[in-house]
């Protein structure tokens, strides 16, 4: 698999292999006969080379990075079905299929229960929303809206009457709408201590340099493409996986619940989120099973996009853009009262332009280290782009405690996983490695970094594919743009989308018990780590089960000659020799 950066454009692409299978979505007008049925889901498409003779004209196949990303050589239909299932006409069917389950409580002695489990089809609705995504739907109202004043119309969209309840057909509402901040939060803390050997750690610690491991299009690519990478990754769950494990496990234990009656929704700036909301190693087959990755009720059930959102809101017979941004609707307290001010602190934090876009993995990591060595100084070096940039942090002394990096989009990330290519063995007696050992020492730069925060989308997060884009036509109609929005159209509407990220009131920044431990750039170590312990004596459930999780390499099958049944290769006998049944 190559990869080739656009130099007029923001977004990568690859270009595909020689022969790539891409499932066919469009459906033929006309049933073919029965004896030319193929029991195969997919069609296989050849690329720069000759085309097999179509039977139909069947328009050209369309293979994005999200394609390429989601495969091991191919898109494969299982993969194509579990990304399909997850859009907002998901959530409109699921919203619809019965009555929701309600929250009944506290009681006389605290308790909190559940009305409508007799009904095997009823859920309990809670959705978690990533900042990226308010802050795209921010640029969309326009107006000066804010990233905040957006995640109000979203709490509108999910809690209020005239949201999703508005025409369902038994009014259904989520219950709860949290803020994927509070579990990024507590990401940052579980990194900075697994790369700095911190209080809490996981036993399988990651190798040096560390790479972030939140972006599912990296850890994709990393799993399919170059395996000697894995030992590399962050065993920390993404923000939207702890969420999705903390939300699961808690209401599950305290309501007394199966997991699969808790339905969870989130909403991403990314497509190939979804694909990580599928993956086996985030079900409760990991964290109320036997600890090994399989088939369970997945943490996450449900993510849509930021585009998406406006499509719920359309098919529902509304505007979205006409909700109100001014107040929250009310919610019930969540049965846990130190997990409920842990999600709902009152306040919001404005985003440190420092961290970046994508999470601030990297940058808590460096103030963290700050923070415990008093007069020491952050240096920032900029690399080839704008993408890439290299961190110092120099003691007081003038030595360098500490390095670390920044790499975005996949250009960049193919010089980064070739920096940490291993030596291969020479087959010569006698013979020297060859390879990454040819480098001289300590020219290897990508091996001297202590953490890396990697993210496949040029830009960071906000640019996700799932974004709103100003070539949209909810863009161009609010926007009355005449003529169609080009590159440098979409690089300003990315700085758009930028600001209203980091819009806020600091003054209505989140406190914490600052008299804990020292404070991170806003984040008490000590009370996110109170927290974590709480949530694992509650669910009673280690924390190693519930806060990180593993990768795995995917071999590709395209090329090989496929494995065979006894009676499939009977069948393939028979028929070379003339023979049937």
């Amino acid at each position: 698999m190559s990869a080739i950066l656009s130099v007029d454009d923001l977004n990568d692409f690859i270009s595909p292999g020689v022969a790539c299978i891409k499932p066919i979505e469009t459906l033929p007008t006309a049933a073919p006969p029965a004896s030319d049925v193929n029991s195969s889901l997919e069609a296989e498409v050849i690329l720069d080379g000759q085309q097999p003779e179509a039977k139909s004209n069947a328009p050209p196949a369309e293979i994005s990075l999200t394609d390429c990303l989601a495969c091991s050589g191919c898109v494969t239909s299982a993969e194509a079905v579990l990304v399909s299932l997850q859009s907002h006409n998901e959530v409109l069917n699921m919203l619809d299929s019965a009555p929701a389950l309600k929250l009944v409580g506290p009681d006389a002695n605290g308790k909190y229960s559940v009305e409508g489990l007799e009904n095997s089809a009823a859920k309990l609705y809670v959705a978690s929303v990533s900042p990226q995504s308010r802050a795209s739907l921010a640029a969309a109202c326009g107006n000066g809206v804010t990233e905040q004043q957006a995640g109000r119309m979203i709490e509108q969209l999910f809690l209020g009457e005239q949201g999703l309840a508005r025409g369902g057909k038994w009014g259904n509402k989520f219950t709860w709408v949290v803020d994927t901040n509070t579990a990024r939060e507590a990401t940052l803390v579980l990194g900075s201590d697994e790369v700095l050997g911190g209080l809490i750690a996981p036993s399988d610690k990651a190798a040096t340099p560390v790479l972030t491991a939140s972006c599912p299009g990296w850890v994709c690519y990393a799993e399919k493409t170059h395996p000697y990478v894995l030992p590399h990754l962050s065993r920390v769950k993404s923000p939207q996986a702890l969420m999705g494990t903390l939300l699961k496990t808690s209401l599950s234990r305290i309501l007394d619940i199966a997991p699969e009656r808790i339905w969870h929704l989130a909403v991403m700036p990314c497509f190939d989120k979804k694909l990580e909301a599928s993956r086996e190693e985030l079900t409760d087959a990991i964290w109320a099973g036997d600890g090994k990755p399989g088939r369970g009720v997945r943490d996450v059930d449900c993510v849509i996009t930021s585009k998406e959102v406006l499509m719920l809101a359309a098919s529902r017979g509304f505007d979205f853009f006409s909700l109100s941004a001014s107040m929250s609707p009310q919610t019930p307290r969540f049965p846990d009262q130190l997990i409920h001010d842990f999600l709902f602190r009152p306040g919001h934090r404005q985003q440190s332009r420092e961290a970046g876009t994508s999470g601030g993995n990297m940058h808590f990591i460096l103030r963290h280290l700050q923070a415990k060595n008093p007069g020491s100084q952050i240096q920032t070096v900029p690399g080839r782009n704008a993408d890439v940039v290299e961190y110092k942090l120099i003691a007081e002394a003038g030595e360098v405690m500490f390095k670390a990096a920044r790499y975005y989009g996949f250009r960049n990330i193919q010089n980064l996983v070739r920096k940490l290519k291993p030596a291969k063995a020479s087959r010569m007696p006698g013979g020297k490695p060859f390879g990454s050992a040819k480098r001289p020492a300590g020219k290897a730069s990508g091996l001297d970094y202590g953490y890396v925060e990697v993210m496949a989308c040029p830009g960071g997060c906000t640019n996700g594919g799932g974004q709103i884009k100003v070539d949209d036509q909810a863009v161009v109609d609010r926007k009355g743009l005449a003529v169609k929005p080009g590159p440098q159209e979409q690089k300003e509407w990315q700085k758009e989308v930028d600001e209203a990220y980091f819009s806020g009131d600091e003054q209505g920044s989140r406190a914490q018990d600052e008299s804990l431990d020292l404070v991170v750039d806003g984040i008490s170590p000590s009370h996110i780590r109170n927290v974590l312990t709480h949530w694992s004596t509650l669910t009673g459930i280690q924390l190693e089960k519930l806060a990180y999780t593993s990768y795995r390499e995917v071999v590709s099958d395209v090329g090989k000659e496929k494995k065979m049944t006894d009676t499939e290769r009977v069948v393939q006998l028979a028929g070379k020799i003339g023979g049937g049944w």
